[in-house]
């Protein structure tokens, strides 16, 4: 098959799910395509550059994801509705990649019109919502920053909890109360999610 832009983008992420992202290599990715790896540099110029295409592809993806969230809603949807409708939608987009997180978060800075398009449209959400348009930057970027941060974890947890004794367990409770006790509620990860947008959405309306 004839090499192309997007067959290295499309061999990337399968290398990056494998490896991630400080051992992914162009060499790796040409092994994936079975081609040299000096052929690859004729469509994109280095790792860098890969790595930027390929954080550039899951945001245009988690773009589309949420246009079809919006126009799910009814039409009494809210602004807060909108800005819940976009960072699920990215949320999910993103899980659907191993390392997916890291990538968005790590990737080096490069011209990204599929990330350009994600923080149009949730700016534009905040200033229909009526946020003053000098809060609107910081409230984007905290939400986005959230949203990967939240996935971060969610892809970096351990398979199974950390074995532990019933003595060390007895004094955990005794010196961390709040952390191991029942006071705090511990909602699911779904759950978790949707309130802390709704956390978040809050917290930005009080700034009008």
């Amino acid at each position: 098959m004839k090499l192309t832009k997007e067959r290295i983008v499309d061999a990337g992420m399968a290398v990056f799910a494998e490896v991630g992202y400080q051992n992914l290599s162009m060499r790796q990715v040409a092994d994936r395509l079975d081609a040299h790896a000096g052929s690859l540099y004729y469509h994109v110029r280095g790792k860098e550059e890969l790595l930027a295409l390929m954080a550039d592809r899951v945001c245009r993806r988690a773009y589309d994801a949420g246009t079809a969230a919006l126009a799910a809603l009814p039409s009494a949807a809210v602004w807060q509705d909108r800005v819940e409708a976009q960072a699920t939608a990215l949320r999910a987009e993103i899980k659907e990649h191993a390392g997916g997180a890291q990538l968005l978060a790590e990737s080096p800075g490069m011209l990204s019109t599929g990330a350009f398009s994600l923080m149009e449209r949730l700016l534009c959400t905040l200033l229909d919502g009526g946020l003053p348009a000098g809060h609107c930057g910081i409230a984007a970027d905290t939400l986005l920053s959230h949203v990967t941060g939240f996935v971060l974890q969610e892809q970096n947890q351990p398979t199974a909890p950390p074995a532990v004794t019933a003595d060390l367990y007895a004094d955990l409770c005794e010196r961390f109360p709040l952390v191991m006790g029942d006071l705090i509620p511990r909602p699911g990860a779904d759950e978790k999610f949707t309130r802390s947008i709704r956390l978040l959405c809050t917290g930005f309306a009080a700034l009008d």
